[in-house]
């Protein structure tokens, strides 16, 4: 078992927490890493890209005029690609980038994540992380007094003070529990958790 230092908004030490060496210490792999953060980001693109091949475009079949003699190349149908308006020949069409990662792979990768955090000493906790307004100013003045900046804040509790609170914070991000992922903590440089979130997490992947 891994003990991390358990600080106040204040920034001082009141307790350590204990984090399971299944999850905080699995040895990382680059390459499961990146088959899931690119797993990730494929997701969200939109795959809407499309155009009319000469089948969807609408127009007349009827052949332009006669096959020989006029002194012009042979001509078929107004929507051939080769003529304005007509169909475009292999453009995009609409499709899904999303790639398929197993489960157990996905959840082992979740772990590595943290891991190479722990390893880093980039993982921080706090006992708790109640604000009583709505202020940016608040939270950076917190985040300032923990010597803490591009960092990525898990929370169990669905707080809206912290989570609007940080909005305008361009290096900062909330996340619940269910929604830690590996892109997420592998982006921003430091981790804090709250004291609460590390039983969830520990459940959610033990």
């Amino acid at each position: 078992m891994a003990a991390v230092d358990v600080l106040n908004s204040a920034g001082e030490k009141v307790s350590e927490a204990m984090l399971s060496d299944a999850i905080f210490k699995t040895p990382v792999k680059i390459s499961v890493l990146h088959q899931v953060v690119r797993s990730q980001l494929v997701a969200k693109r939109e795959g809407t890209a499309a155009c009319k091949t000469r089948g969807m475009v609408k127009g007349s079949t009827k052949k332009l005029f006669r096959q020989k003699g006029t002194g012009n190349a042979r001509a078929g149908s107004v929507k051939s690609p080769l003529r304005k308006g007509g169909g475009v020949i292999f453009g995009p069409s609409q499709r899904s980038y999303a790639i398929k990662v197993p489960k157990k792979v996905r959840k082992l990768a979740l772990k590595m994540a943290l891991s190479a955090k722990l390893e880093d000493k980039t993982i921080h906790v706090i006992d708790d992380f109640k604000l009583d307004v709505i202020k940016t100013k608040e939270l950076a003045n917190v985040l300032k007094t923990l010597k803490l900046s591009d960092l990525l804040i898990v929370s169990d509790a669905e707080d809206t003070n912290l989570l609007l609170s940080s909005r305008n914070l361009p290096d900062v991000k909330v996340i619940k529990t269910e929604g830690l992922n590996v892109y997420d903590i592998l982006k921003f440089k430091n981790l804090l958790l709250v004291e609460e979130s590390i039983k969830n997490i520990e459940g959610r992947l033990s």
